[in-house]
């Protein structure tokens, strides 16, 4: 295959992976959702979709056309779904989408569905849509498989001390911070303006919600910590470590055979 983007592929050749033992699509998921000054709304969607290609490269995948709408923003996640820019889904509407396209990928044949998550409030929606499309299958007769991972996690203790020596301070905090940051710029230097990164404290957030959201409670920027330590070099290890981990997962819980690496 010359691409491993689902959508680039005809359908007979589409039919033809489907045959193959193994038969794996990788679902992104991202959002829409404001990422301070300094990067464009779409960069949960465009780091899931970068992140799956990578992967599917490495195991012998597919990647299916990226979920650019998530769930609502939360203060304590993300800036708070009342942000301009931020534009989202109900719970229940997360989790029929996610349902319904995981049940055709099964019925049409794919042996795995991988949902790739780079959302973070997404998570248990995703995972109800993919519990619920699995089991309806397997009453159906069906042995396809799901997986949901979302891609930090894979960042491993070594790599989060190169990349934070002054401290981790939480994924929930990193919203349009370090982590994020760097991984736009090498991935999509384009779209990151460094000279816009509002540099303040990390968020002191409270460890419950309140309703309606109270726009005070975040810093102006959208951001929940500071950028301006955000590098390409930094985008590169994440990435590294990320690619890596998330492969031989799939490798290993799937019992997939990691595809040759092409030459650069």
């Amino acid at each position: 295959m010359s691409s491993v983007f689902l959508e680039d592929l005809d359908a007979d050749t589409f039919a033809e992976y489907l045959s193959r033992e193994g038969s794996t699509v990788i679902i992104p998921t991202g959002a829409t959702e404001q990422h301070g000054p300094h990067m464009p709304l779409g960069v949960d969607a465009m780091l899931s979709a970068a992140i799956a290609a990578s992967v599917a490269e490495n195991i012998g995948a597919l990647v299916a056309p990226v979920f650019a709408y998530g769930y609502k923003s939360q203060p304590r996640s993300g800036g708070g779904n009342h942000r301009l820019g931020t534009t989202s889904l109900r719970g229940v509407t997360m989790i029929n989408l996610i349902e319904d396209v995981v049940s055709s990928f099964l019925a049409q044949g794919f042996q795995n569905v991988v949902v790739l998550n780079g959302h973070f409030e997404n998570y248990q929606f995703v995972y109800e849509g993919l519990d619920c499309a699995v089991a309806q299958a397997r009453k159906d007769g069906n042995a396809g498989r799901g997986m949901l991972l979302s891609y930090w996690d894979f960042v491993d203790e070594t790599t989060l001390q190169s990349v934070f020596p002054d401290g981790f301070l939480g994924w929930d905090i990193e919203h349009g911070g370090v982590l994020e940051t760097s991984l736009m710029l090498l991935l999509y230097p384009d779209k990151v303006d460094m000279s816009r990164v509002m540099d303040h404290p990390p968020a002191q957030l409270t460890n419950y919600d309140i309703f309606p959201e109270d726009p005070g409670r975040t810093p102006s920027s959208g951001c929940l910590s500071s950028a301006k330590a955000a590098t390409a070099e930094k985008g590169q290890q994440l990435f590294e470590a990320v690619r890596g981990a998330v492969s031989s997962a799939l490798v290993s819980e799937l019992q997939l055979m990691a595809a040759p690496r092409k030459a650069n």
